[in-house]
């Protein structure tokens, strides 16, 4: 079968080390199920993979890709849960196993027409959800859906700072606070992507490191370096900052003297569990959302999928069909 497979990694130009090649189909062992892939999404981790981030060259050649949606051997309609793990080794989070991998980390990943997972990380896909909708959620609107309401407990009628919108993880922030009643503040380099922010639902879309009107509750931030002095600034006393990501780079100053004199809270958070995820579908079903698409390849195209990516150019997710 054909399968996008990272080969080698170049931190300077990573899509060198992506190729388009024929790949035995999975293997099932016990206790896991095959899935046809009706449609998977590109995220950040293929490029940071591709670069040799996070990912020891060892375990290359891999099959790309930690977002699926397909149909199982039995014939239903299922979405991929991307973090593969043991909930009772993390006191009853996968998230929080040491030995936990996202899909495309250890095993095989969705740019592929046949994926092998754990039969747990099978999760029925909501009729009102195309394919392509479905396989934009698993690690981008999950880790989202993580940050907000399990690590920062976000409330109706909280200011939501959303630092980076454009991005996967930063736009489903941006329309689930919204839809959770909270006032969304929006920030980007880019005005179409504060164009599509306030499409998304911000209330007010502003330029990189602009004053806010006033002080937030909660920061949703995965840009890193580039935002930190931003993001602490705009936080109000006994706020929290919640970081899942820093793309523009992981040591920033700390200002350890504001965050322990406003008592501010920073807390990590990555991914998600497979019932946050269920919630997350119900919360998108009652509140009428679905994600945004910039564009769906077929799978030979997938390097165009990826420059786009690099090159700044979306304002939604970019999905590719394996079959």
């Amino acid at each position: 079968m054909l399968a996008a497979v990272a080969v080698r990694q170049d931190p300077d130009d990573p899509l060198s080390g992506l190729e388009l090649r024929e790949v035995p189909k999975p293997t099932v062992p016990p206790g896991w199920a095959l899935v046809r892939v009706h449609a998977a999404a590109l995220n950040h981790h293929d490029i940071w993979t591709l670069r040799g981030v996070g990912h020891p060259a060892e375990r290359l050649p891999m099959v790309l890709g930690c977002d699926a949606a397909g149909v199982d051997e039995d014939g239903n309609a299922v979405v991929v849960h991307p973090v593969i793990g043991d909930p009772s080794a993390g006191g009853g989070d996968e998230t929080l196993d040491p030995g936990r991998a996202l899909l495309s980390e250890r095993h095989d990943g969705a740019f592929a027409e046949l994926l092998c997972v754990p039969r747990r990380n099978l999760v029925p896909k909501p009729a009102f959800l195309s394919f392509e909708e479905a396989a934009c959620l698993p690690v981008a609107w999950l880790t989202a859906y993580r940050m907000l309401f399990t690590q920062a407990r976000i409330r109706p009628g909280d200011r939501v700072l959303v630092q980076g919108a454009g991005g996967g993880v930063a736009s489903a922030a941006i329309a689930l606070a919204r839809a959770a009643g909270a006032t969304v503040y929006a920030t980007s380099r880019s005005e179409a992507k504060l164009a599509a922010a306030r499409e998304l639902g911000a209330n007010e879309a502003v330029p990189s490191g602009t004053r806010l009107p006033a002080k937030v509750d909660v920061v949703v931030e995965t840009v890193g370096q580039a935002t930190w002095e931003h993001s602490l600034k705009s936080l109000r006393a006994g706020g929290t900052v919640v970081v899942a990501g820093a793309t523009s780079g992981a040591n920033p100053p700390a200002d350890l003297n504001r965050i322990f004199y406003l008592q501010q809270r920073v807390l990590g958070s990555t991914g998600g569990t497979r019932q946050e995820f269920v919630s997350l579908l119900r919360f998108m079903e009652n509140a009428g959302i679905r994600p945004r698409i910039d564009r769906v390849l077929p799978l030979a195209d997938i390097h165009s999928g990826f420059q786009a990516m690099l090159d700044g150019e979306l304002t939604g997710k970019v999905v590719v069909r394996p079959g």
